[in-house]
């Protein structure tokens, strides 16, 4: 896509943004105020192959339950990776579409890391009152990987990168004393393969699109947004599928139960 549009505004407007996340099997959508604690309205269901055919229309309709056009939005926000290739690239090709033909000039677009989602729904759910927290987010990759990043909370500054998305083998998994909360989705998957912490400390959480909109003032203030044509997605790993030897591979590799 050319990159054709007008110079953004460098700090875009907090009052109306829409949401998205579909890099798991779940569709989130959400619309409401950058940096507000809970979102105007907001949507999950079953993403996967229905993430393509039902994520525009959800959108447009809680744009238009809370009575607000695209063309009105202050920015989108969405979850950029790591995550499911074809829901990052459903999520980035939606975002696009709507940012450039909203109005002239565009949307700023607000792209942000899966994990930190993850890291920001487990802070909410489980230690909304915490002054500082250091928290490991995870999601699983499959192909027998999981994605795992480590990020800092302070309730004055926010939140900071400790270790940046990339790919582990489950029973590698950073484990260290001082992480605070271990959160994603992986133990239902991985189960006793994880470090004996994950196992037994682990809470469940995903890249919400209530959290990207929690996350999206600060993104905001940072200057993190870009034009339509500059949001890509976060992929960590090219791969996405194992070939059948590689399959019998790590199935003849796995504890029986």
């Amino acid at each position: 896509m050319p990159d054709t549009a007008a110079p953004l505004p460098p700090h875009p407007g907090l009052h109306r943004w829409l949401a998205l996340d579909t890099s798991t099997t779940t569709l989130s959508v959400a619309v409401g105020a950058a940096g507000a604690p809970e979102p105007l309205a907001w949507h999950e269901g079953e993403a996967g192959a229905q993430a393509s055919r039902t994520l525009l229309p959800v959108a447009l309709g809680l744009l238009e339950r809370v009575g607000w056009s695209v063309a009105d939005l202050d920015g989108i926000v969405f979850g950029c990776g790591p995550g499911s290739f074809t829901g990052l690239r459903t999520a980035c090709a939606v975002v696009q579409g709507l940012a450039v033909a909203a109005r002239p000039g565009g949307i700023p677009v607000l792209p942000l890391p899966t994990l930190l989602a993850v890291a920001e729904a487990a802070r909410a759910h489980h230690a909304p009152g915490a002054a500082a927290l250091r928290v490991t987010a995870a999601l699983d990759a499959r192909m027998d990987e999981v994605y795992a990043a480590t990020y800092d909370w302070q309730a004055d500054t926010g939140w900071s990168e400790v270790e940046g998305p990339r790919l582990y083998a489950p029973q590698a998994l950073p484990s260290a004393a001082d992480i605070h909360l271990r959160a994603g989705n992986v133990l239902p998957v991985h189960g006793a393969r994880l470090p004996a912490p994950w196992q037994h400390d682990t809470v469940l959480a995903l890249p919400d699109a209530a959290a990207l909109l929690r996350l999206a003032a600060a993104g905001v203030r940072h200057g993190h947004c870009v034009p339509a044509a500059r949001a890509q997605p976060l992929y960590v790993r090219d791969k996405v599928a194992l070939t059948s030897a590689e399959q019998a591979a790590l199935r003849a590799q796995r504890p029986h139960p």
